[in-house]
């Protein structure tokens, strides 16, 4: 950034800048996600700063045209082209939101003449081909045809597209688009250390979660969820090709905004590494910040860091911002008269109505955190009973719902959509508005609120993950993904991967070791997971409903030493019957019973 600004004041005054080529120079490259991302960050905050430059402004008015083309292109004006591309995805999805959720598209779709318009569909046929990224591909196209030969140049094109190339330039186009933005609104560009270490290594989910989660992820799920809105309403496109066509390259971006970090991770789909992960993440998510503690070892300073930016920021980027948030709460205008329960009720009454049940939910938060803190220590068995009756309460009005004003799980799945948005909303006008809230005493419970949703959106991206990697053929298919290059030259990936050192005189018996491990593994290591994937699947299933009944404080209470032993005649019962099969049911459930008990005192339960 420095070098750039020292560059346009020497062009400026009309001076020189030596530039030196080399044919070959030795250098470390980045060739992991993590240090790229982090790389381009750096870069698009540097064009944020120069954009908000004076020198820019003035090179532009000073340059001849294709001087000015030639600047644009190769500074600011990439990265200004990436966030419209970006932005306009936006206008296109918010624009079908609105008309789903006004009526216009039924309106429309009423009208034969535009229901059947066959011109339309080719033309929207023709844009999703190019859409594709075709168009961009052909420069690169023509210049290996030219230096290579086009032969060369199509097999080339075809290797890319098969080592998932479009995946990773889709990434990347997040991680131009949302820092060169955000430098844009707030400032606050910085050094960001990439590293030249070894990079075949596995990168936890918490690390690619705290890379990511505000770049790539919150964007992909709101992106998804105008996709999922606009499917549930939508009645314009009922021909299924042309929705395919409009919206493919969307849900490709979705996809790959959200998963793509874990794509490119190797060994990401292994399921011992999976599990590590998992205890690395609830570990993160869970330990409480504070002075001195980085942001990979909690998330409370990890939070408090991703807002450093709002603090520097002048007052016209805080009211972008809160202008900005604003767009979560059409979900909820809109959806709430769609309702089956509403019954095409328009009443303003109505929004009201859903604006208190919000105002309900946050207020029942609120009154779990404060008792948590209060009563949890010194009135355990209380506390449980009080979230044990706001459960059952929960459930009776769900009940109540379904039964009376017969709300349909669509209702349900349409109030999820229409909720989770402006609580997400709520949550960056208050961090927009930090002082204020600190002020009013609120920011605990936005902390609160703010690690639910963070602990909602990692289960949304870990479940996916999680189940791919219980097939063995997914990491061994991903491994010679990533690896494909280093397969064909004969390298021992497998060796990289375990990170061990080896004595090179014994590399035979090493290499002949390996092979044996390798044909075990290939043998055995399929039917090992698959079988423990039974295994965990059968302890959930017997696990659930005694964790369920541990909840209750009465159901420890009920299992009382008359009620074991009258258990126990009711098995002598049984056996003498010949009811082995019950036998083996009601001796499970003893078992249960005899551990739902508690500590002494306001100890922990066990079970």
């Amino acid at each position: 950034m420095w070098l750039w600004c020292k560059g346009f004041n020497s062009t400026l005054r009309e001076g020189n800048v030596t530039h030196h080529e080399y044919m070959q120079v030795g250098k470390g490259r980045d060739v992991g996600l993590n240090q790229i991302s982090l790389f381009e960050a750096k870069i698009a905050n540097g064009n944020g700063e120069q954009t908000l430059s004076r020198d820019i402004y003035r090179l532009g008015h000073r340059f001849d045209f294709f001087r000015m083309l030639s600047c644009y292109f190769t500074t600011v004006g990439f990265y200004f082209s990436t966030l419209i591309t970006v932005l306009t995805v936006y206008v296109f999805l918010y624009g079908r939101l609105y008309l789903v959720l006004s009526g216009l598209e039924e309106g429309l779709s009423t009208q034969k003449a535009i229901r059947d318009n066959k011109p339309l569909q080719v033309a929207l046929a023709s844009q999703s081909f190019v859409q594709i990224g075709f168009l961009m591909a052909l420069p690169m196209m023509m210049e290996i045809g030219l230096e290579r030969g086009f032969r060369t140049a199509l097999s080339d094109f075809i290797l890319m597209q098969l080592q998932l190339a479009p995946v990773f330039f889709t990434f990347s186009l997040g991680t131009k688009t949302h820092y060169y933005g955000r430098t844009l609104l707030h400032g606050g560009a910085e050094y960001r250390a990439t590293g030249r270490g070894f990079v075949v290594f596995h990168a936890k989910f918490a690390d690619n979660y705290r890379f990511y989660s505000r770049s790539h992820f919150v964007k992909g799920i709101e992106l998804m969820i105008l996709l999922l809105v606009y499917q549930i309403f939508g009645q314009s496109y009922r021909n299924v090709v042309a929705y395919v066509l409009i919206t493919i390259s969307m849900w490709f971006m979705v996809g790959t905004w959200l998963f793509a970090p874990f794509l490119f991770n190797p060994s990401g789909f292994e399921w011992q590494k999976i599990v590590d992960d998992w205890t690395d993440w609830n570990k993160w998510i869970s330990n409480r910040g504070g002075i001195g503690v980085p942001p990979e070892k909690s998330w409370e300073s990890w939070w408090e860091k991703e807002q450093e930016h709002l603090r520097h920021s002048g007052k016209r980027g805080i009211l972008v911002e809160i202008l900005l948030a604003l767009r979560f709460f059409i979900y909820q205008y809109g959806l709430v008269y769609h309702l089956n329960i509403t019954k095409n009720n328009t009443s303003f009454l109505v929004y009201g109505i859903s604006w208190l049940v919000i105002f309900v939910i946050l207020f029942v938060m609120k009154t779990v955190s404060i008792g948590r803190r209060k009563f949890s220590a010194n009135f355990q068995l209380v506390f449980r009973l009080i979230k044990g009756l706001i459960f059952l309460a929960f459930v009776s009005i769900l009940i109540t719902l379904i039964a009376l004003p017969h709300m349909t799980v669509q209702d349900i799945i349409v109030c999820i959509l229409a909720f989770m948005p402006t609580g997400w909303g709520l949550l960056l006008i208050a961090q927009a508005c930090k002082p204020l809230v600190h002020r009013v005493g609120f920011w605990g419970s936005v902390r609160t609120l703010a690690r639910g949703y963070e602990i909602v959106m990692g289960l949304l991206l870990f479940t996916p993950v999680a189940f791919l990697a219980w097939f063995p053929f997914v990491s061994e298919f991903q491994t010679r993904m990533l690896f494909n290059q280093a397969f064909s030259r004969g390298l021992q990936i497998s060796r990289i991967l375990g990170g061990q050192r080896k004595d090179r005189s014994s590399n035979n018996k090493e290499l002949c070791k390996l092979v044996n491990l390798l044909s075990n593994e290939l043998a055995f290591g399929s039917v090992r997971k698959l079988a423990r994937g039974y295994e965990i699947v059968m302890g959930l299933l017997l696990f659930t409903p005694v964790a369920f009944l541990a909840w209750f404080p009465f159901v420890s209470e009920c299992c009382s030493t008359k009620l074991s032993a009258e258990v126990y005649r009711f098995l002598v019962f049984l056996v003498g019957r010949g009811r082995i099969k019950f036998v083996l049911v009601a001796t499970a459930l003893l078992i249960c019973m005899s551990h739902l008990h508690l500590k002494s005192g306001t100890e922990e339960w066990q079970i």
